[in-house]
């Protein structure tokens, strides 16, 4: 990744204040999606790391995902397949494959599902995302590819925290960390 894209991500980036009885900042990445250099950098610099291993499709879950999963799939030149969860209001009709995810960082466990007749035996699949924190999500999109015959090649995010143990066993890579935001 240039260093360019590294000061721009981190100069667009912002934690909010959500006011009374918030535990914590929330982050905003809004700005990523306003500078239009961001955005054409950022699909080749999440898949340069995975480029040589020949990616055949990308799967992302909502909602961040579903920008930064078809700038990765423009760069690759392969398809983009959302990963839906049902509380974002828009499942889509037909079979799906549905994973839960293990607790994340807030001891949620997220339901997944991508349609069955997007992914399939032979594809080899890098999972984008905005953010890594615990790789809970990355956990249920790895299962989602496992039980439709995929194989899932890595993870690319644009920022990653989770511990390096994870990182090595999911083949996480990531352009920054929390720390320099």
């Amino acid at each position: 990744m240039s260093t360019e894209l590294r000061a721009r991500l981190v100069e667009l980036f912002r934690w909010i204040d959500p006011g009374p009885g918030a535990s914590h900042l929330v982050s905003d990445v809004s700005g990523w999606w306003r500078d239009p250099h961001v955005l054409a950098a950022l699909g080749p610099a999440l898949v340069a790391p995975f480029r040589a291993a020949r990616p055949t499709v990308v799967v992302s879950p909502a909602v961040t995902g579903f920008l930064l999963g078809p700038l990765a799939a423009t760069a690759l030149g392969v398809g983009f397949v959302p990963a839906h969860k049902p509380g974002d209001g828009r499942l889509p009709a037909g079979p799906l494959t549905w994973a839960q995810s293990p607790p994340d960082f807030r001891g949620r466990q997220v339901d997944l599902a991508v349609r069955d007749r997007h992914l399939g035996p032979g594809d080899r699949v890098l999972v984008v995302d905005d953010w890594v924190a615990t790789a809970a999500q990355v956990r249920a999109l790895y299962d989602i590819c496992a039980a439709r015959g995929a194989e899932p090649l890595g993870t690319s995010a644009v920022v990653v925290d989770c511990a390096p143990e994870l990182r090595t066993e999911l083949r996480i890579s990531g352009l920054l960390t929390s720390a320099a935001l």
